[in-house]
């Protein structure tokens, strides 16, 4: 069956739209000639300059470059000297937004991926955004990816679409700003799935956002 990945129009929409309906879609890493997948389960969507807690809230910088960029892109920074994690840029081009992918449920390239996270259980293989990135290899080279591009190595696949009642939401983790970044409900993700990195209580600095 022919891969069907998401086009540049889903990503091109309203931010909250595509958080909300990138759950239960698959994001894909190809590492050396091996497809490393994952059911995404938790997100958080970042939109505009308006809000505190974007990494675009203070301007353009060379940092946060690829968030103006157009729709599809992929959207990678180094947190704490040791972390990446991923974004996917989101609406129109010149406006600043995206989703961190925060957490995926395991489906392939499992072997290669505890390699990645030696000793690692399987059940914290890929519960939170730096966690993610290292089992998927994914890197500051990966920053720029056109996840729509038929060649990229990095994309998501289509899949299954979650009913509403799979689904919840609440306030992003770790963020910084004013109440209003603070209270917003743009942390989404699939209710009773074990691998959403906020349902547990085990401290985990890759659960933050900067």
């Amino acid at each position: 069956m022919p891969i069907k990945r998401l086009t540049r129009e889903f990503y091109g929409r309203a931010t909250l739209i595509v958080a909300r309906e990138l759950l239960g879609q698959r994001l894909v890493r190809l590492y050396h000639g091996e497809q490393l997948a994952g059911r995404i389960v938790e997100v958080e969507a970042y939109i505009g300059q308006g809000d505190q807690a974007c990494h675009a809230s203070m301007g353009r910088t060379a940092r946060n470059a690829v968030m103006f960029g157009p729709p599809g892109q992929a959207y990678v920074y180094f947190i704490y000297g040791m972390h990446y994690c991923l974004n996917i840029v989101t609406e129109a081009e010149g406006f600043p937004a995206a989703v961190l992918i925060r957490a995926v449920e395991p489906q392939a390239g499992l072997a290669t991926m505890q390699a990645l996270r030696p000793g690692r259980p399987l059940a914290d293989l890929t519960r939170g955004p730096g966690r993610l990135c290292a089992a998927l290899a994914i890197d500051l080279s990966c920053n720029g990816a056109d996840l729509c591009a038929p060649d990229s190595a990095l994309w998501v696949e289509e899949d299954a679409a979650l009913p509403d009642s799979a689904i919840a939401a609440g306030p992003r983790i770790g963020v910084r700003g004013d109440m209003a970044a603070l209270q917003a409900p743009w942390r989404y993700y699939l209710q009773d799935n074990p691998w959403v990195s906020g349902r547990r209580t085990v401290t985990d600095h890759t659960t933050d956002h900067r």
